[in-house]
Formats: structure tokens, C-alpha cells, sequence
């Protein structure tokens, strides 16, 4: 691709609609430019699906964030495009509208079939509306990691309290600190870019972070991920960057003497011999995960045993609050014996 295609339509992180045009005279851009007359049927139809009927007169300055992305949602929908390119079209919004968004963006898909590149930095954003996920490295940008996701749909918003959607959200966000760890391994002023902000989040307690995290992403499930994911994010890296710094030169110098790759060395070597730390830092970073889950809950959660365990402090019921703590330690403990298995398993060699 090397300019505009008719087929492919963009929807940028900002409505970027023009302030002084109305918003029906907003969504007869894309025709105005192509010197096509509008399709005012089409029009009308999207316009009443994404629920801005009645808004056609209306200018930008008039409407929420919201309603202006949806505008600019039928904008890019009204020429009919087989392909629909999104560049964090949300992540300027609140919790909540960006829930409706993203719902709205499902049903749209449902309804019309039409590839979507959906561009995110939000794993559970991710998870909800993809049917794959393409996992890229930092510059250069390179595919790195492929998931598939096989939710059925159409899937609702409570969906990310499921375990199994909790269970990949972590899966992801190892494999992304995974990759950080080999890259700065291999790339060392990368290194020397990331390690002031991963010493600042190990020295920082997340659940101090718990209350900001609230009032930008509201009371739902988001702010907790976003502070379990960066207690577990800095454990993984520490832990595997200094696994694959461990490698014993005459290793890879026997491995390059039968003609290796950098990557084949990465693959054969590295890894192999990085995985006790590996598995070392997935265990401790479950452990921060746990604590700060439960610590958030108790901060600003509606549910979970962190809100369990205030709540029953509160009422001064002390056996369901040991009862609580009890069940605190079996997933503690289950955290360990599962981590020793995998490293029985994957790095017995290790003494």
C-alpha cells in the first residue's frame, strides 16, 4: 500500500471531525472528495444504528466524545469500505462509553461482516473484540506473537470477569514481557531506555496506583488489570532478562561452530537456558498479581475476596473473614506447587 485505497477506510484515535461543518455534512465528506453523490439511505441507516439520529444538524462542539467517534464510525461505514482500519479509536474515552463502543463495534461486525484491523493497547479490549491477536515487538515493529481467540459471540461485556478471559489477559501480558526481556537482552540501549521505568514500577506499590486508576478507568474490572498487569510485567522481565544474561559464551560459541543463526542460538540456547528464571519470575510475578488483585478489590472493588474481606472486617464478621484469608493462602500456595511442577517439568535440569 502506498496511498489511499478506495476499499480501506480509517478511523484515527481522534473523531477528527471538521468543527465547522454539521455532523451530516461531516459524513458526506468522504463522497465530497471522491466526487461521488452520498448515499443518503446508507446514511440514514448508520446513523440510526450507532443511535445519532436526530443529531444530523448538530455540530462537534455539540456532541460527547462518544457520539463524535460514532460519527466517525459513519463516516468511515458510508462508502461502503471492505476494509476498516482503527487506530486506538477509543482510547480516549471514559470506561464506560468505551464498553458501549466496543459493543457497538461487535454488533457492526456481526452485521456487515467486514475486516477490521483493530489497533489497541488494552489486552482486554483486545480479547473482547478480536477474533485474532497479532502481538508486535518494539521498534522495529515486528510480529512477534499470535493468539487466537475462540469466545463465541456475540460477547458481552461481563465476559472479562470470566476466568477464562482473566486466564489469556495474563497469558498475553507474560508473553509481551517475555518478548521485552529478550529484547533488551539483545538490544542493550533499549535496556538502558526501559530499566528507569521498570525499577520505578518494582519500587512503586501498585495499590497506590489504585485510586488514580479508578477515576480514569472507572470502577470496572479495567483499572484492576492495568495493576496486576504492571505488578506481574516488571517481575517477568527482571527475572527473564537476567535468565538469558546467564548463557555461557562457550554454549553459543558451539553453537555458532555448527553454523547457528542468531535466532536458532536465541531458540536453542538462550531460552533453554533462561527458563528456571523464567519460571521463577511467572511465580513470583502471580504472587505480586494475587496481592495487588486483592488489595485493589479492597480499595474500589464491588466484588472478590479483597471486597469480601473489607466488607466482613467492616461488619466485624471474623469467620468469613478468616474464611476468606484461608482461601487467600490456597491460591497462594496452589500458585507454588504449580510453579514447581513447570519447573520440574521444563527446567529439571536446573540443581
Amino acid at each position: 500500500i502506498d496511498g489511499p485505497h478506495p476499499e480501506i477506510a480509517m478511523i484515527f484515535q481522534d473523531a477528527n471531525l471538521l468543527p465547522w461543518r454539521s455532523i451530516a455534512r461531516n459524513v458526506r465528506l468522504p463522497f465530497e472528495l471522491k466526487r461521488r453523490p452520498p448515499d443518503t439511505r446508507r446514511i440514514a441507516q448508520l446513523m440510526h444504528r450507532v443511535g445519532l439520529e436526530g443529531f444530523e444538524t448538530k455540530f462537534p462542539r455539540e456532541l460527547s466524545g462518544g457520539m463524535q467517534q460514532r460519527a466517525s464510525i459513519v463516516r468511515s461505514l458510508a462508502v461502503d469500505p471492505s476494509v476498516l482500519l482503527m487506530d486506538e479509536p477509543f482510547g480516549a474515552l471514559d470506561a464506560f462509553t468505551r464498553d458501549e463502543m466496543n459493543l457497538l463495534i461487535q454488533e457492526i461486525w456481526m452485521e456487515t461482516g467486514k475486516t477490521i484491523a483493530f489497533v489497541t493497547h488494552s489486552i482486554p479490549e483486545a480479547i473482547f473484540l478480536a477474533d485474532r491477536i497479532l502481538v508486535m515487538s518494539p521498534r522495529p515493529g515486528r510480529l512477534t506473537t499470535i493468539f487466537n481467540i475462540d469466545f463465541p459471540r456475540p460477547r458481552p461485556i461481563e465476559i472479562q470477569t470470566t476466568p477464562e478471559f482473566i486466564a489469556l489477559v495474563g497469558k498475553i501480558k507474560a508473553s509481551i514481557g517475555f518478548l521485552l526481556a529478550a529484547v533488551i537482552t539483545q538490544f542493550p540501549f533499549v535496556e538502558k531506555i526501559v530499566t528507569p521505568y521498570i525499577l520505578l514500577l518494582v519500587t512503586t506499590p501498585m495499590i497506590a496506583l489504585v485510586p488514580l486508576l479508578i477515576l480514569r478507568f472507572g470502577f470496572g474490572l479495567e483499572p484492576r488489570i492495568i495493576a496486576v498487569s504492571l505488578a506481574v510485567g516488571p517481575m517477568v522481565m527482571i527475572n527473564a532478562a537476567t535468565g538469558f544474561r546467564r548463557v555461557d559464551l562457550a554454549k553459543i560459541a558451539l553453537a555458532r561452530s555448527f553454523g547457528a543463526s542468531t535466532l536458532q542460538i536465541f531458540m536453542k540456547i538462550r531460552i533453554p537456558m533462561a527458563m528456571p528464571m523464567i519460571i521463577v519470575g511467572l511465580m513470583v510475578g502471580s504472587i505480586f498479581g494475587l496481592l495487588t488483585a486483592v488489595g485493589a478489590e479492597m480499595v474500589g472493588g464491588s466484588f472478590g475476596l479483597g471486597q469480601r474481606l473489607s466488607y466482613y472486617s467492616s461488619m466485624i464478621q471474623m469467620p468469613n473473614f478468616f474464611a476468606c484469608i484461608l482461601v487467600l493462602a490456597v491460591i497462594g500456595i496452589s500458585i507454588y506447587v504449580l510453579f514447581f511442577w513447570i519447573g520440574k517439568k521444563w527446567a529439571s535440569w536446573e540443581s
